[in-house]
């Protein structure tokens, strides 16, 4: 799952908590639609699993507490992706206080990668082939070490208001609205000029969730795939897209709120704008800010074909007491069976192959959207996925560097377009990577 982008804390690293029972069980992950035996004894088990956002566990960690008597499960879960970061580095420095399982975002996965030591191996028979490759290989180490098991991707379609599409005199069914949208980035953006001129709604929630859509369908954002670094002087794909959302700005396409704001949450309420591209773990956001607001639907396009937006994983820290027990569940929770039930809740979508052909993934229609197929309709913006953005050690910090120069001008307003990029440049060369 896929949240924002903020502050860059210190050293980063992530676990899954799960704190299991002492005592002679396996790693649970012998059948990963079943549980280990952590009250073997009569012990009294609490596992703590930290996450951020949404996962949709909350029913889950019930079912598990309910088919293993004397386990009981404790949830931290932070409000963003960035706290959640925030907490790890916090704890990790100190070497005590992470969970037994600890959710964690892809977009700062690449800086724990660099302390495979810190996590316990979770690589099993059992789960071999569970999940896409490519998201499975973002959390193996070269000697095979396996350090997260994938809970979600983020295919991205677009989510409008219909309401206010047909008041603009735009076409409001969803898939008049893929056709409308059909085409590249510069398709959305001209649509969304023809949107304003016929509404008091801005095209767009804000300049850096956009961004983050642009850059992600990018093989190489901002290193190259042997990991040198693209000086953001140089890195003409960046500036082309950094330049197209300035131009959607003085368009007035965005609403100017910033993602996670109070004023991008209350922009639900007010009508404050048309449009956001959404990742199948933004529809519970949407529908748990949006409540009470009719007219939301989900149209099955993108600009520009396709893209993934977030995607998380769990791990397990190895500062855990009882680490088979944190795998046993955290296979479990990342079994098909239990993903399909997350994303239900939540509209995670599943990164588990088996899950895909589910009818209950397929078939399953979210009444807030409209009852739109949303199941049918994210699967199908994953099959539209072509491009895995190369992410290094340091995307975290260049991606920061990025969504503060459009915030600058977007949400903030304090500066234009050249200045802010010339301080993004500086920022750049203050990292010291080039």
């Amino acid at each position: 799952m896929r949240h924002p982008i903020r502050t860059l804390a210190a050293l980063a690293c992530a676990g899954v908590l799960v704190a299991g029972c002492s005592g002679g069980t396996d790693n649970g992950a012998d059948d990963p639609g079943t549980t280990a035996d952590p009250g073997a004894g009569g012990e009294e088990i609490t596992l703590v699993v930290a996450t951020f956002n949404e996962f949709g566990y909350e029913d889950l960690f019930a079912e598990y507490e309910a088919d293993n008597p004397g386990i009981t499960v404790e949830h931290r879960k932070a409000a963003t992706s960035n706290e959640a970061r925030d907490n790890m580095n916090t704890r990790l420095a100190a070497g005590s206080g992470l969970a037994d399982i600890e959710g964690i975002e892809v977009d700062w996965l690449p800086e724990l990668m660099q302390y495979p030591d810190r996590f316990v191996d979770l690589a099993s028979d059992e789960v071999e082939g569970r999940w896409f490759d490519w998201k499975t290989a973002a959390v193996t180490t070269d000697d095979g070490k396996l350090i997260g098991y994938g809970t979600d991707i983020g295919p991205e379609a677009v989510c409008y208001r219909a309401d206010l599409f047909e008041a603009a005199g735009l076409p409001a069914d969803r898939d008049e609205v893929a056709a409308l949208l059909e085409g590249d980035w510069d398709t959305y953006f001209d649509v969304g000029r023809d949107f304003v001129a016929s509404s008091d709604a801005a095209w767009f929630d804000s300049a850096g969730a956009t961004w983050q859509g642009m850059a992600n369908q990018l093989e190489t954002p901002f290193e190259n795939l042997d990991g040198t670094v693209i000086p953001l002087a140089d890195n003409t794909e960046m500036k082309g897209i950094y330049d197209d959302i300035m131009a959607a700005l003085d368009a007035d396409l965005s609403a100017g709120n910033e993602q996670w704001s109070e004023d991008w949450t209350n922009g639900f309420q007010n009508d404050s704008f048309a449009t956001m591209l959404c990742p199948g773990w933004m529809l519970g956001i949407i529908a748990g800010n949006a409540e009470g607001v009719e007219g939301w639907d989900i149209a099955d396009v993108f600009p520009g074909g396709g893209g993934n937006w977030g995607g998380s994983y769990l791990t397990v820290p190895d500062q855990t007491e009882h680490p088979e027990e944190a795998k046993a569940l955290a296979a479990w929770l990342t079994a098909p069976e239990q993903q399909i039930k997350a994303f239900e809740a939540k509209g995670t979508f599943p990164s588990q192959v088996d899950a895909l052909s589910d009818p209950a993934l397929t078939g399953f229609t979210h009444e807030f959207f409209n009852n739109a197929p949303a199941g049918q309709i994210l699967a199908n913006r994953a099959e539209a996925i072509t491009v895995q953005p190369f992410k290094g050690p340091n995307y975290f910090a260049m991606a920061e560097i990025m969504t503060d120069a459009l915030n600058r001008v977007d949400s903030a307003g304090t500066d234009d377009a050249d200045s802010s990029w010339e301080k993004a440049l500086v920022a750049f060369d203050a990292l010291g990577l080039e």
